[in-house]
């Protein structure tokens, strides 16, 4: 089962649901957010000048922390920075009426987040934003993973963008931008987020998970790649076996290798994700090592990883076999990289 949810919170936020979501770890987080001081200080400038764009959209990988950067700033704005003041309260609680909150739900039924957002759960923001804000200032919308839009929730959120009312922004979260329509980027202000510093993630690591031997932070922090998010990940493959592994379906194995690594990786209840987590940023990872003049080799290995991430869709919202999945998907790596 999910582990329950705590806290008071407003129904016209976010679905129901006995899941810890994302947004509930980002609200908490937002409250002594490690780094992204650069980023916050330039949404503050544009907030003081008086010209604050009505929407913005903060880019930059996975796992980095922008969703909490976003409350941070929702913050700012809704005069809730003070923990111990009521305003601070509701938003930690996600019970802030001029705060809405949208993310991938959880379906209790399949015990995960679902892969999409869809138009339902973006309709409402356009009577959010009109109407009168509770307490006088800033109505603020969040919507975190934007890239999880379907088409229909897309359009719906276009709609918003083309005539937005005063007093009221959109804060975006995004990895891939480039999955977002191209009218939806254009309304909106970029502001990329950069990764954290070793130093940074050592503090959040050490923050959020203080049982962490220094053995397993040295060996995790500089692997990082500047993603808390990341960083946990790590975390939960005790020893880096499953990040080892990832790397090695990338160079290539044989077919009885990928029949025990499956075997044996798919009798955890969490290694079906862990492994395709790590298979797909060791992925990455080795696109970028790749030299320039070796275009090919990068595009392939690009293309592959799209494949990988098909297969991983597609398992869960199917409900596949996984390890005819993992197989499926330590092949596709290696050959790409051959």
């Amino acid at each position: 089962m999910a582990p329950r949810k705590g806290g008071a919170r407003s129904a016209t936020t976010e679905p129901e649901t006995t899941a810890v979501t994302p947004l509930d770890t980002a609200r908490r987080a937002s409250l002594d957010v490690i780094g992204h001081d650069i980023e916050f200080a330039t949404f503050r400038r544009a907030a003081a000048s008086g010209r604050l764009h009505h929407a913005w959209l903060l880019t930059g990988p996975e796992g980095i922390g922008k969703a909490p950067l976003a409350f941070r700033m929702a913050r700012s704005l809704l005069n809730a920075e003070d923990p111990t003041t009521p305003a601070a309260r509701q938003i930690t609680a996600g019970s802030h009426p001029d705060l809405l909150a949208i993310g991938r739900t959880f379906d209790e039924k399949r015990q995960k987040f679902r892969n999409e957002i869809v138009a339902d759960e973006i309709r409402p923001i356009n009577a959010f934003m009109h109407r009168t804000a509770a307490e006088g200032g800033w109505r603020v919308v969040i919507i975190d993973t934007a890239e999880a839009m379907n088409r229909n929730a897309a359009n719906a959120l276009l709609k918003v963008l083309e005539e937005p009312p005063a007093r009221a922004i959109l804060l975006l979260t995004c990895a891939t931008p480039g999955m977002l329509l191209p009218t939806i980027r254009s309304r909106v202000r970029s502001l990329p987020v950069a990764p954290l510093s070793n130093a940074e993630i050592h503090a959040v690591l050490t923050r959020t998970a203080p049982e962490t031997s220094p053995e397993e932070l040295a060996r995790v922090v500089p692997l990082a790649q500047g993603s808390p998010g990341r960083a946990m990940t790590l975390l939960a493959d005790t020893g880096g076996t499953i990040d080892a592994i990832a790397h090695e379906a990338i160079k290539g194995m044989t077919t009885a290798r990928m029949l025990n690594v499956a075997d044996a990786i798919g009798r955890s209840d969490t290694g079906f994700d862990l492994f395709f987590t790590l298979l797909g940023s060791a992925m990455v990872q080795t696109t970028r090592g790749i030299p320039p003049p070796d275009l090919s080799r990068s595009v392939k290995l690009a293309e592959a990883w799209e494949k990988v991430m098909t297969i991983r869709k597609q398992t869960e919202q199917f409900n596949l076999d996984k390890q005819e999945a993992m197989i499926e998907a330590m092949s596709v790596a290696g050959t790409a990289h051959a």
